[in-house]
């Protein structure tokens, strides 16, 4: 009874992990596919073409992998000093603090955006490079903060001392012992940075919208004006960076880096 409750848990997991997947790519091969029929009316790559050879698409791509690695960029040189203090100091209000960064995602996030508009209009940042990359940079706080901060809280300060005993500077310390060893934590942080601004769309369509389009909102046109089959083509050339990614990270993932990195006391 156990061993079948199990599985049936198990393949209800598989089939809302891949279903998604299975029913984006069949779509995105088939000529047309309705209910009640339970074969497509035929293959083809039509819908394919009519991505590719959308106009704006180019500079869809070239945005996103602009944004996204400026994105971990600016968050790393904010977040990751913090998340060293994080770990390595106890001052007041630091618990208050590290809760309050889950603020970022505790609301819904077109309220933010709306809120954020109003201000970014009287700063003059719409449509602007550094508006887009500050809505950015926002969704990447929680990321960027909590998982480093559990990394350098990992690293045995034993090792610290003896490099300091050794007549090590603070600094050289800090690069030659404590950087390499919570690299892995910073590295998934990294990725996780670069998915949530890869992905990011409410507020980029609000902020840069019409003259910065990213893979999110271009999709957002292409979903409205064409077949659901050109949704299916777009939004598996919107997950294949997801995947590859996460699957250079897969070892540091498993190996409990993210996890670690939401326990931090």
């Amino acid at each position: 009874m156990a061993r079948t409750l199990l599985g049936v848990v198990v393949a209800g997991l598989c089939l809302f992990v891949f279903g998604p997947l299975l029913w984006l790519g069949a779509h995105a091969f088939v000529s047309n596919w309705t209910y009640p029929h339970l074969l497509p009316d035929g293959l083809t790559l039509r819908w394919w073409r009519v991505v590719l050879d959308d106009p704006n698409l180019a500079a869809a791509v070239q945005n996103s992998l602009t944004f996204a690695p400026l994105t971990v960029l600016a968050s790393a040189v904010i977040c990751l000093p913090a998340a060293y203090a994080f770990a390595r100091h106890d001052f007041f209000g630091r618990r208050t603090m590290l809760i309050g960064l889950f603020a970022t995602n505790a609301f819904p996030k077109m309220g933010l955006f709306a809120t954020m508009a109003s201000l970014f209009y009287a700063l003059d940042l719409m449509q602007t490079v550094l508006g887009i990359l500050i809505v950015h940079v926002i969704g990447t706080v929680v990321f960027m903060t909590w998982i480093p901060a559990a990394a350098f809280a990992a690293v045995p300060r034993s090792l610290e001392e003896a490099a300091r005993d050794a007549g090590a500077r603070p600094l050289r310390v800090f690069f030659t012992v404590t950087l390499p060893l919570a690299l892995p934590g910073i590295l998934v942080a990294a990725i996780m940075s670069f998915l949530a601004s890869f992905d990011e769309a409410q507020g980029t369509y609000l902020i840069g919208a019409p003259d910065y389009m990213t893979m999110p909102t271009q999709m957002y046109s292409l979903v409205l004006n064409y077949p659901k089959q050109v949704a299916a083509v777009f939004s598996l050339m919107l997950s294949a960076p997801s995947v590859l990614l996460l699957l250079l990270v897969r070892r540091q993932v498993m190996g409990g880096h993210l996890a670690e990195g939401f326990q931090i006391r």
